[in-house]
């Protein structure tokens, strides 16, 4: 059995079989849990945005939504900084709602924060706002790219600097996985716009044969392998005995009850990729407190399932400690009574991502050693470019990122003209080992969590937080705050 993916990040990245969306049960909006709780609150607005910022021949425009806090501004006439998430690929909503240190951070800065929405997702649709016809074909679904998205951020930025009086008030951009992609190449492109860039589990090197393919699913296998050898065992060993039942005779139906799989539909492939998703997200949202970012999950959820596993009481029953492992996964809350493996919703509207994987962001993940809590597998470019001529007739750019952005010899070329970018990674997420793990210079700095999962830093505090992750906020706070004080210094020296 091949795992054969498209991953997402963020939310995100959300894996996309190369046949189809395998089923996601998302937690609902978290916005009445934390409006309630005094935290959370924004205005939402919209900006006519220019559909193609790289062709003066067309005058088409777009409404993109962004949403804005001015509760703790401390306004234009104390060039009061400028806060800007760069939106990933979804519901801006949604990213809002989950990065929490903006929104603490806000006071101590006199900040204003601002969300902007990526264009072709949540309700910054082009085309009248018709998805439909928006991502009908290559022809309006081309305008769907990261530089244009750049460019939107920036056309966005400056004009309502403008609007507000606001000229001199210094930006920092934030971003969490494509996210944090964004902020980092905001940065390297837009140094105009943007003082600084806090790029969280962002992985800029997972392009252009700079990271291995093996690296995304040989840290999960380490992440399971860490907390328990037999759970390891019994995760990599099922693989064979799920294709071994699905062949014998009534094989499927004994499948469908040891995982209480709804009775509509199931098939090995759809089995495997559900359970292949549990796994892999749990060990991207690892988080040391209660999460709902993706589901509803406990605190060190990767400990949880592994518990499960060893649980005495499931004996030598293989599927049934793999059903125990995947219901911390999709059924944490217990509301479940049986999984939907054909439920192809989008709760989130990540789809236009499967575009953006079939033209720029090839980043293989794929690969599985022998070792691997997988099945082996290889990265396998060709199956990717078929999957894309059938899909959306075109051919993956694989070098593209690496010619517009960089990444070769990061460090020699970072450390000759950027600055001021944060990369955070923590080493349980399996992006990290395509993120930039080493100091480039006294202002690009990594810094990197042993225990840290995917963008936990952006998230909202707890009482519960372990004291790295404190620390690893402090630490880009002050970051920040040194570069704020320059800005402001070299403002003075200027007028």
């Amino acid at each position: 059995m091949k795992m054969r993916l498209i991953l997402l990040f963020l939310v995100c990245f959300s894996p996309i079989s190369f046949a189809k969306i395998p089923p996601r049960l998302f937690p609902s909006s978290l916005d009445d849990q934390l409006s309630s709780k005094g935290k959370l609150s924004y205005e939402t607005n919209y900006f006519t945005q220019i559909l193609d910022h790289f062709n003066y021949n067309n005058p088409q425009t777009f409404q993109q939504r962004y949403l804005l806090n001015d509760k703790y501004w401390g306004g234009s006439k104390n060039n009061a900084p400028i806060f800007v998430y760069t939106g990933n690929e979804g519901n801006i909503e949604w990213f809002t709602q989950n990065t929490g240190f903006m929104f603490e951070i806000a006071p101590h800065f006199n900040a204003l924060l601002v969300f902007i929405e990526h264009r072709f997702y949540g309700k910054s649709i082009p085309y009248g706002g018709d998805k439909t016809i928006a991502y009908s074909n290559k022809t309006t679904l081309g305008y769907l790219s990261s530089t244009q998205a750049l460019a939107d951020y920036a056309t966005l930025i400056i004009d309502l600097k403008n609007n507000l009086t606001a000229i001199d008030s210094p930006v920092v951009v934030f971003g969490g996985s494509y996210g944090g992609m964004l902020a980092a190449w905001f940065r390297l492109k837009y140094p105009h716009v943007t003082i600084g860039a806090l790029a969280s589990s962002a992985p800029i090197l997972n392009f252009g044969n700079i990271t291995s393919p093996y690296s995304f699913n040989n840290i999960i296998t380490q992440d399971f392998k860490g907390e328990s050898e037999n759970c390891y065992k019994v995760i990599k060993g099922s693989w064979k005995q799920i294709e071994d039942m699905a062949k014998t005779k009534g094989g499927l139906e004994k499948l469908r009850k040891s995982f209480r799989i709804c009775k509509n539909y199931i098939s090995q492939g759809a089995l495997e990729n559900w359970l292949y998703t549990a796994f892999v997200y749990t060990a991207m949202t690892d988080y040391p407190t209660p999460s709902n970012f993706l589901n509803p999950l406990p605190a060190y959820p990767v400990k949880q399932m592994c518990k499960a596993i060893d649980d005495p009481k499931s004996g030598k029953d293989t599927f049934e400690k793999i059903y125990g492992a995947a219901n911390i996964y999709y059924n944490y809350t217990g509301n479940a009574t049986c999984f939907n493996l054909n439920d192809h919703s989008d709760p989130h509207g990540l789809a236009g991502w499967t575009w953006q994987a079939c033209t720029e962001m090839v980043m293989p993940t794929d690969g599985n050693n022998k070792e691997s809590i997988f099945p082996p597998s290889k990265w396998d470019y060709n199956e990717r470019a078929q999957f894309c001529k059938s899909n959306f007739g075109v051919e993956p750019r694989p070098n593209w990122v690496t010619t517009e952005f960089g990444g070769y010899n990061i460090e020699r070329v970072l450390k000759r003209f950027g600055s001021n970018i944060i990369f955070f990674n923590g080493l349980r997420d399996p992006w990290s080992g395509a993120g930039v793990l080493k100091d480039i210079s006294k202002s690009i700095v990594a810094i990197v969590a042993k225990e840290g999962a995917h963008h936990v830093d952006l998230r909202w505090s707890s009482k519960e937080d372990p004291k790295w992750l404190k620390q690893v906020r402090e630490r880009e706070v002050n970051i920040i705050s040194n570069w704020l004080s320059q800005y402001y210094q070299s403002l003075n020296e200027i007028y």
